[in-house]
């Protein structure tokens, strides 16, 4: 008779996104999981099937206490902006486990509500069906782009710094930007960009 299982799927999960948030997303292993429960690798198959399974059960953790809820009823970019900002906070918190994001989002009961109200606010503004998936790839793209960029590259970052200190002669728009990049807030730099994507949207109504 099978040993009873005494781990839960949010154990798992928890310890999966340890690994991550310490060793960053390629330190993810079974063995490496396995280690942090503080049990063996073989063992550790009894309650998961590999890798795959855990990075699933990652993003489920990072993106289970999103508020899928609609927002209150206002102009479809306030409501869209405020949905966008909440999957934006879940998000930041795990920047390392953000490239899972786009190969699980099937998995992830969390994301999927989510993502079905991006599309009921969509289509409350009046977006037709092809409108509405293309806006809310572009929207959950530019959302998992722009908090790569800010934890790899920000623009408080050394490469800034590196930036802004090129030679005048050779690249006077880009020390100007490396320059004027350093005043720009991490908050504002999302946010202004972001209008800039809803912009777009906003032209395929």
């Amino acid at each position: 008779m099978p040993r009873p299982r005494s781990l839960t799927q949010p154990q798992l999960a928890a310890a999966a996104l340890a690994v991550i948030d310490r060793d960053g997303l390629a330190a993810l292993s079974m063995r490496a999981v396995a280690k942090e429960l503080g049990m063996s690798t073989m063992a550790l198959y009894r309650y998961v099937d590999g890798r795959e399974e855990l990075e699933g059960l990652v993003v489920e953790r990072v993106l289970s206490g999103v508020d899928t809820a609609p927002p209150p009823d206002g102009p479809w970019r306030e409501r869209l902006a405020a949905l966008v900002e909440r999957i934006r906070l879940a998000v930041a918190a795990h920047p390392e486990a953000i490239p899972l994001t786009p190969a699980h989002r099937h998995r992830s009961p969390a994301l999927l509500r989510w993502s079905e109200t991006v599309l009921g606010v969509l289509a409350d503004a009046g977006f037709g069906g092809d409108a509405r998936i293309i806006a809310l790839r572009g929207v959950t793209a530019y959302i998992i782009g722009a908090i790569q960029l800010e934890h790899l590259g920000p623009l408080s970052g050394p490469g800034t710094d590196v930036i802004a200190a090129l030679p005048d002669d050779e690249f006077p728009r880009m020390a100007a930007a490396g320059r004027r990049a350093r005043e720009i807030s991490s908050h504002e730099e999302f946010r202004r960009g972001l209008d800039l994507i809803l912009d777009g949207i906003e032209k395929t109504r």
